[in-house]
């Protein structure tokens, strides 16, 4: 009998390290035509993520590949329904496609990215062009462009293949069509915050607001962040959006340096370490903060019941833990 029992013991314990196994697997990528791939993640309870290994945290929440070389990369997080992706054309314009998780089975279903979404896109790279139902947007660096839903064909290309553009993509679920805008950062609505001594001076440009620059959108919003030299906290004291999910996309982090993005709740907070152009998933009961070994700049996105850009909880620093 204490043999028996000692054999199922073991059967349970190597089933369990099996099963964790399993767990720290990155998501399946999959491909939806010659250049597009996407991958879907579900969405996660705070108290589940308690428990994760750093694999398992940088598996759900992580995004480590955004850009590759005349490629179209999706993720397509349950949070929200939120699309976070990155398209790098090089010699040749790549077409944005819808992907198999957001196929209906209405029999007029015609399958392009925008026909029950909108979309917002952030030029990070060179010169490039959108074209959206025949007409042309220029995109410049930081330079961001509103797609309302509805829009059937949009490709996007680089100017010059050497010094291809970087389109940093967010897209959320749409209930209405708005008109499609370009947005320079001299149009966006541009805030100094922190300061040098709180190591978080920097300018949020909000460039895909409800009501900036002759924006309308449903639920997405979308700005970017710079830290001035010398300070390092994005975010500080940190928040929660109860009424939204947000993503993060790091970038212009030097050669060398690393960004250290902090998640959870507020009394249950894990780290992240990101490269250059990464980006990162933070759920509504999730801390929104983070520091690098050098300034940066990231582009933040976000969706949900609230159009509010303030509609955030804030942590006070003595209270995170």
């Amino acid at each position: 009998m204490k043999q028996i029992m000692l054999t199922v013991a073991l059967c349970m314990w190597g089933g369990l390290g099996f099963a964790q196994c399993n767990a720290d697997r990155p998501y399946e990528v999959k491909a939806e035509n010659a250049y597009t791939y996407y991958n879907v993640r579900w969405a996660s309870n705070p108290e589940d993520a308690k428990h994760y290994t750093t694999a398992r945290l940088r598996k759900e929440y992580a995004i480590e590949k955004v850009f590759a070389p005349g490629e179209v990369n999706w993720t397509y997080t349950l949070f929200d329904r939120f699309l976070i992706g990155g398209a790098e054309p090089t010699s040749t314009p790549l077409k944005l496609t819808s992907i198999a998780p957001l196929y209906t089975d209405k029999p007029n279903d015609q399958k392009n990215l925008l026909d029950n979404r909108e979309l917002g896109i952030i030029n990070i790279g060179g010169e490039g062009l959108v074209t959206v139902d025949g007409k042309n947007y220029n995109l410049g660096f930081e330079e961001a462009l509103y797609v309302g839903r509805g829009a059937k064909d949009i490709t996007v290309s680089s100017k010059d293949a050497t010094k291809p553009a970087k389109f940093y993509m967010n897209s959320a679920c749409a209930h209405q069509s708005f008109p499609n805008k370009k947005v320079t950062l001299k149009e966006a609505n541009n805030i100094k915050a922190g300061s040098l001594k709180e190591s978080n001076d920097r300018v949020i440009h909000q460039v895909i607001i409800n009501g900036v620059a002759g924006v309308r959108t449903c639920q997405l919003q979308m700005g970017i962040t710079e830290l001035k030299e010398g300070s390092v906290w994005n975010t500080m004291p940190a928040h929660t959006h109860l009424r939204r999910m947000e993503t993060y996309l790091y970038f212009n982090v030097p050669n060398g340096q690393k960004i250290l993005h902090v998640m959870g709740e507020p009394q249950e907070t894990r780290p992240i370490w990101l490269n250059n152009e990464q980006a990162v998933i933070s759920p509504q009961w999730s801390i929104h903060c983070a520091a690098g070994t050098s300034n940066y700049t990231f582009i933040w996105g976000m969706a949900g019941e609230n159009l509010i850009y303030s509609d955030m909880q804030v942590v006070k620093i003595p209270d995170l833990e």
